[in-house]
């Protein structure tokens, strides 16, 4: 009886999150990876209050941005963008943070205005939530965008382009 080993428990753990997705931790760790694993938790928060209250009618909008952010997550976080080139995935970040403020936004007001329901309330509450965290997502993608066009939009590995309109090489007059 007394041969029963105890488990060891200093192995490595891991968070649950790091079980159903392969997160890397460096990308979890930093900002961006903070911001798309709290707009896939908000979104789910928000879809599951959506789908137990009356204003049901809401439930797709929540659901899609979960979606959208849960791809964008294991996207980024296992460099799958890095192999696309001629998509340019931080344009397409920019336009679903930018969608999602606006409509969790306005469908935040519909619900804590027009349904009396605790959960619609609750669906509007963390609807507001997803609306600043997603506001602020675009804010850190849209100055991260803004300085690589000041930079000129080089990425650093291609050469440096000769000028196209050069006078003395041109064939036309």
């Amino acid at each position: 009886m007394g041969d029963i080993e105890a488990p060891d428990t200093t192995g490595p753990s891991q968070s649950v999150l790091q079980t159903i997705l392969p997160i890397a931790k460096e990308f979890a760790s930093s900002r961006k990876g903070q911001l798309l694993i709290a707009e896939v938790a908000l979104s789910l928060i928000a879809f599951i209050c959506f789908v137990a209250s009356t204003a049901a009618a809401f439930v797709t909008a929540p659901l899609i941005e979960f979606l959208a952010a849960l791809f964008l997550l294991f996207a980024y976080s296992t460099k799958f963008n890095e192999r696309f080139k001629g998509f340019h995935f931080p344009l397409m970040d920019f336009l679903r943070c930018v969608s999602a403020s606006i409509i969790f936004f306005i469908i935040s007001i519909i619900s804590v205005s027009k349904f009396t329901d605790g959960a619609s309330k609750a669906a509007g509450v963390f609807g507001f939530i997803a609306t600043i965290v997603f506001a602020l997502d675009f804010y850190f993608i849209f100055n991260d965008l803004a300085n690589f066009l000041k930079q000129g939009g080089d990425l650093g590995d291609d050469p440096p382009r000769t000028s196209e309109y050069n006078d003395s090489d041109s064939d036309s007059d």
